[in-house]
């Protein structure tokens, strides 16, 4: 006990002595919900948020640490120099050390670090590196915010490290190859995700909102959750584009055990048009796009259309943004953990979105 106290001070020590010596403003990129801490530490919060940085020599350490209510492993992802070089499980407990080595022949190497799992399964805590880190900065690129549910969440799409019958949900995330990421990285724009599993837009996919919130109750919180304690969203981003895919959940029959009510659409188009006003509050400029549901089929998908074009047809006469947008994809049948769709199935899903969402960037 003794001498793993003493290993747990030194960590604490290295830590601490990393994160101070690299107090500088230029050496780390944060992107998506994220919340910067003090001495460069940053809480990792949404799906695909990240932290980026260059460094030179062949190695170094980076720490993380899964932070929730409750003890639990998570999830990341790392891109070294532009190479994807898998997930990384952080156990329960305190700060780890993950050892970081490069191969190429590079003087300044760069490593990205990619939350897989969503918001709800508490942050990732990046706690330093000891890396001799250079400067870095971003080039200037049209930005999309992706609000969804778990379809946006890259949720139960991964089993490469656990099987789908083995392990929790969480286990199945791959966030970094949700279909928004996937697509920003090809047609090169910056990505912001908004998502939170079995939400929608009046009622949630077990619940008719009587214990859970819907995504209008804790979109303006930055840790996407009702809890007052926790800082709200500062909508620094403002995207070109905010595409919302939430729907799948409302039309959903829940577990079939749990009282579950007809589908409302009145309910659901009027919680769609008033969260769309409140996305114009803060993002005035933003062209809007919504979205049906490759998971919703048959007399549902057709509902679920119509509901699109009345959203829609509320702002017809609104002259002060831009045309409200729909896109449709196509039906598929997931091959993901609990139906979802697997990482192959996102893939097919932003190839499909990625040239429209082009189009419109290129409009701007």
């Amino acid at each position: 006990m003794f001498i793993k106290k003493i290993a747990i001070l030194i960590l604490f020590l290295m830590i601490s002595a990393f994160s101070v010596s690299q107090n500088k403003s230029n050496t780390f990129l944060y992107a998506g919900r994220v919340e910067k801490l003090e001495n460069n530490k940053v809480m990792l919060i949404g799906t695909a948020s990240s932290v980026s940085f260059n460094f030179t020599g062949n190695q170094c350490d980076i720490f993380l640490q899964s932070v929730d209510s409750y003890a639990h492993h998570n999830y990341v992802s790392l891109v070294l120099d532009g190479k994807y070089i898998g997930k990384i499980r952080i156990e329960k407990g305190e700060v780890q050390s993950f050892p970081i080595k490069s191969t190429a022949a590079k003087k300044v190497h760069n490593l990205q670090i990619y939350k897989d799992t969503e918001a709800h399964t508490g942050g990732v805590l990046f706690a330093g590196t000891t890396a001799k880190l250079t400067s870095i900065s971003s080039k200037k690129k049209k930005k999309i915010e992706f609000i969804g549910d778990s379809i946006t969440c890259g949720a139960a799409s991964d089993p490469s490290e656990v099987p789908c019958d083995k392990g929790e949900y969480y286990d199945h995330h791959n966030g970094y190859y949700a279909y928004g990421p996937t697509l920003s990285r090809a047609i090169g724009a910056d990505y912001l995700t908004s998502s939170v599993s079995g939400i929608g837009m009046y009622r949630n996919w077990n619940d008719e909102n009587k214990d859970e919130a819907i995504m209008p109750q804790v979109y303006e919180n930055l840790y996407l959750t009702k809890d007052a304690s926790k800082p709200k969203y500062d909508f620094a981003f403002q995207p070109n584009i905010i595409s919302i895919a939430l729907g799948t959940n409302d039309f959903s029959g829940g577990d079939g055990k749990k009282e579950r009510l007809p589908f409302n659409s009145e309910k659901y188009v009027s919680n769609y048009i008033n969260f769309i006003k409140m996305l114009y509050t803060h993002n005035p400029k933003a062209q809007i796009v919504i979205t049906n549901s490759p998971m919703v089929n048959g007399e549902r998908a057709i509902v679920f259309e119509d509901c699109l074009n009345k959203v829609k047809a509320a702002f017809s006469s609104d002259k002060s943004h831009k045309e409200i947008q729909i896109f449709k994809f196509k039906p598929m049948t997931p091959k993901g953990c609990l139906g979802h769709p697997d990482v192959e199935d996102q893939k097919v899903m932003a190839d499909q979105y990625a040239p429209f969402l082009k189009k419109l960037l290129n409009e701007k």
